[in-house]
């Protein structure tokens, strides 16, 4: 088995340290949006990990729609997390009443399974 990037590496570390973060994060939006990142970080280091498709000066992709490119198997996940950019960028710009605790809550359990699967093809292991 060929050996991990360093950056993938990273990226799946500071995915994992978030999400504990997150999971603390008394206001439900900011939970949310800190979720988010993790799991875009956890979509990142498998990029990392298995390379871009080569695009040569196409516009620029999102990280969901790269990742269901590279890594088929990830596409429902994709299309998940793609559905929660809106939100995310809401709650950026300070929106915040489109998060409730349930949907922050909800987003935290969903983005460490997707974290916990992206550990396991980066690792090859069963984590």
């Amino acid at each position: 088995m060929p050996a991990v990037p360093p950056a993938a590496l990273g990226l799946l570390a500071q995915a994992e340290q978030g999400l504990a973060a997150a999971v603390r994060q008394p206001q439900p939006a900011q939970r949310f949006a800190e979720a988010y990142l993790c799991a875009l970080r956890a979509a990142a280091a498998l990029l990392a990990a298995r390379g871009r498709p080569h695009r040569g000066r196409a516009k620029p992709t999102s990280v969901w729609t790269l990742l269901s490119s590279v890594a088929p198997e990830m596409r429902e996940w994709s299309a998940f997390f793609a559905s929660c950019s809106t939100t995310r960028a809401a709650v950026q710009a300070g929106i915040t009443s489109r998060v409730g605790p349930r949907a922050a809550d909800d987003l935290v359990r969903q983005s460490g399974q997707f974290i916990a699967l992206v550990h396991r093809a980066v690792h090859g292991d069963r984590r």
